[in-house]
């Protein structure tokens, strides 16, 4: 894609300028963390310009090694006390320089790890993990294009005040499933309306937005593009929605489960496969369902499939992320593929140059690098070894008695994980041991807890 005619995105020269008249003060210097947050520095503009664009900066490792709250965790290999918990080296990737347009007089960029001894990048880092598989595809002829689509759900409290009541009996902004409405939809606009609009000042080109099936719920989708460049857009549109609703007094969520009574948050995945010359190679002269294909949307869709249980905990990285996957809920349960069919975890969309595939998986909460670095990954096996997928199922996906059935937990996505060869052979040992501990982490640190559910149900009759 032409970055350069996307609205805020900068040139270096456009920031110097900028920072000349006082017009920057701040750069945002980050990287995404193993959970997917942004993290780094705030860098005035003068020095950002003067020394690190030519030196980057320096961050502790153990941001790649922690938990939520962050703390150490003890047992990664990648870097503990006993090492010393040393630097890493920030490089900023000025494709993704940018203005923060929700913020005064602010830029952001973002940044690759290097190794600070060698410089090298991380190994285990989310986005050199992405970049490695765009880099495979790239190497075999092929620019991976995609999209997600990120569901929120939007609420009347603040985080303070969601903090205060102890994240019980939250009010949801609306009171009625919102899908397509109008009316709920303008109700939300002072804080969804300026999601959109400073995505769009901010590099990040937007479609719409629409209301969702839960009460105050709502999905905003930006335009497609490269998988690498498509993840950047969903980092820096996750915390930019977090800041813009606390900017609002309100409060949002990209958990893809907050409440068992309300659907869940998904991140539906898009993919597609183009040559350097800007050809789709997903249509083809091969009747394929409903659809005209290649080969090569075959066997892409047939290495997905093939590998989804294997990656699952990419796609659903917390014990909660589980309660999405509930029949009727528009979640997948059953791993088939349709056309247009949205009981399917795999959905066929379009025709000619716009034929793609849509896996539903992904909640909203996954890490959006990961979660495309696997899909790539499985894709690309297809293609390498052929893998036909199972014949196109028809009708209700939910009532069908023999499909493979996504995992029903953390723990059974972990042990899939733990046993793939093929994980281990593509990405790697230290990427699948490290986020298997972190995986880990994440379960023990919920099996740990009593929850209020428990307290209520045992407390007084058990």
């Amino acid at each position: 894609m032409a970055n350069s005619k996307i609205r805020g995105l900068l040139s270096v020269e456009t920031l110097k300028q900028m920072v000349e008249a006082e017009e920057i003060e701040t750069v945002l210097t980050v990287f995404p963390d193993i959970y997917g947050r942004l993290i780094g520095k705030r860098i005035m503009g003068e020095y950002f310009v003067n020394d690190v664009l030519a030196h980057g900066v320096h961050a502790c490792d153990y941001l790649l090694a922690c938990d939520m709250e962050m703390d150490p965790v003890p047992g990664y290999q990648f870097t503990s006390w006993a090492s010393g918990y040393g630097d890493f080296h920030m490089v900023p990737d000025l494709s993704t320089l940018r203005l923060a347009s929700w913020l005064d007089k602010t830029a952001i960029v973002l940044c690759d790890l290097l190794n600070e001894e060698e410089d090298v990048p991380v190994e285990i880092a989310p986005r050199s993990i992405l970049q490695r598989q765009v880099e495979l595809a790239k190497s075999m002829g092929y620019t991976a294009m995609g999209a997600s689509e990120l569901e929120l759900y939007v609420f009347a409290d603040s985080y303070e005040e969601a903090r205060r009541k102890n994240y019980h009996d939250l009010q949801p902004i609306g009171h009625y499933i919102e899908d397509y409405h109008i009316f709920q939809g303008t109700k939300e606009e002072f804080v969804i309306g300026n999601i959109r609009k400073h995505l769009d000042r901010s590099g990040i080109p937007v479609e719409f937005s629409k209301g969702e099936w839960g009460p105050g719920q709502q999905e905003i989708n930006l335009r497609y593009t490269d998988f690498l460049e498509m993840c950047d857009r969903h980092i820096l549109y996750k915390h930019l929605a977090k800041e813009i609703a606390w900017q609002n007094n309100v409060a949002i969520t990209f958990m893809s489960k907050w409440d068992e009574r309300y659907a869940g948050s998904s991140m539906h995945l898009h993919a597609s496969l183009w040559n350097e010359a800007g050809q789709a190679l997903f249509p083809g002269e091969e009747a394929f369902g409903p659809v005209q294909s290649s080969p090569l949307f075959r066997w892409f869709l047939g290495g997905w499939m093939a590998h989804i249980r294997e990656v699952f905990a990419f796609y659903a990285p917390y014990p909660t992320s589980y309660k999405r996957y509930v029949a009727g809920s528009f979640a997948p349960t059953g791993i088939a593929w349709s056309y247009d069919n949205r009981t399917a975890g795999f959905r066929v969309l379009g025709h000619g140059s716009s034929l793609r595939l849509e896996c539903r998986a992904p909640g909203a909460d996954a890490n959006p690098y990961l979660a495309f670095a696997v899909t790539l990954a499985a894709g690309l096996d297809g293609i390498r070894h052929q893998i036909e997928p199972p014949s196109m199922f028809e009708g209700d996906v939910y009532a069908a008695q023999d499909l493979p059935q996504v995992p029903s937990s953390l723990n059974e996505s972990i042990r899939e994980l733990e046993k793939s060869d093929w994980a281990r052979q593509i990405l790697g040992d230290a990427v699948i041991d490290h986020y298997l501990h972190f995986f880990r982490t994440e379960q023990r640190k919920f099996d740990e807890v009593v929850t209020s559910w428990e307290r209520a149900r045992y407390f007084e009759r058990a």
